[in-house]
Parts: structure tokens; sequence; C-alpha cells
């Protein structure tokens, strides 16, 4: 297996996985590991695009209705 080291690493972020890691009952390497692996294994075909992935966490909570503004010609503007 290869191995890798992350350098910079912000220290809240590192606090966040030692923690998460503590909750998950296992080491701060097997957690990220973990989140990679999840990460990186997801389907590709649920990704699609950025609208979609927006419309998938939106859907749920419901539509809005708005009130569309009649149009009118630039020359009856004031």
């Amino acid at each position: 297996m290869a191995a890798m080291t992350i350098r910079h690493l912000d220290e809240a972020l590192k606090r966040r996985l030692r923690i998460q890691a503590a909750v998950h009952g296992c080491s701060m390497e097997d957690e990220a590991r973990d989140i990679l692996r999840v990460a990186l294994t997801s389907d590709d075909a649920e990704a699609g695009s950025l609208y979609e992935a927006i419309r998938r966490r939106i859907e749920p909570l419901g539509g809005v209705e708005l009130d569309v503004p009649q149009r009118g010609s630039v020359s009856s503007m004031p």
C-alpha cells in the first residue's frame, strides 16, 4: 500500500479529524483513510451537473411561488 504525508494541515481541521476519529473509536489515520475512501468511491453518475446537485439538495425543502413582473417595452419605461 502507498503512504502519503499531508503538510500544512490547518490546526482546526486536524482537531476536528482527531475528535471525529475518537467518536468513531479509531485512529486519525484510519479516519482520514475512511474519509478519502468514501469521497473518492462515490458513484460518478450520481454527481451530475452543478444544477442537478443543487436541485437534489434544495428540492426536499419545498418550492416557492414568485410573482413574475409584467414586462413592457423599453420605450414605456420612465
